[in-house]
């Protein structure tokens, strides 16, 4: 044991606290082999804790996606839902005419040119019924 000499009395006396080198280092390996199980324990919620977080903004992300289709879809309803909409789009896209109106279909000039210019057979395709027939007819004939 490690003494020390007191001042008053010259006596030696035991320091308290250090038995030998082993004691501190012992203490040491249980505070080490405490803190690595406290860390231990921690790892897997924390790595939890941490994906649950990421997916939590992964669905919102989704959520704000589907938000914004909404109300495009919504916006589309209410388009729909409107007369005079439908009556435009009918006429710009089907070429319809309401009773009374006189409506004209314009061609430009470049078009009809060179479709004339082009050879028949090129701008003509036979119908798939024709296409089809023909090829009964030449799988029915004999080799």
């Amino acid at each position: 044991m490690a003494r020390r000499r007191d001042d008053e009395g010259g006596e030696e006396r035991a320091r308290p606290g250090r038995r030998g080198g082993t004691a501190l280092t012992g203490r040491a390996a249980i505070l080490a082999v405490v803190m690595c199980a406290i860390a231990l324990s921690l790892a897997y919620p924390v790595r939890e804790y941490v994906a649950q977080r990421q997916e939590i903004a992964e669905l919102k992300q989704q959520e704000r996606v589907a938000r914004r289709e909404v109300a495009q879809l919504e916006q589309r309803k209410r388009q729909l839902g409107d007369k005079s909409y439908i009556e435009r789009e009918a006429k710009r896209r089907l070429h319809y005419c309401m009773p009374g109106e006189r409506c004209y279909i314009v061609l430009d000039g470049g078009g009809g040119e060179r479709q004339q210019s082009r050879p028949a057979d090129a701008t003509r395709k036979e119908p798939w019924y024709v296409t089809l027939w023909r090829s009964v007819e030449e799988a029915d004939r004999p080799r």
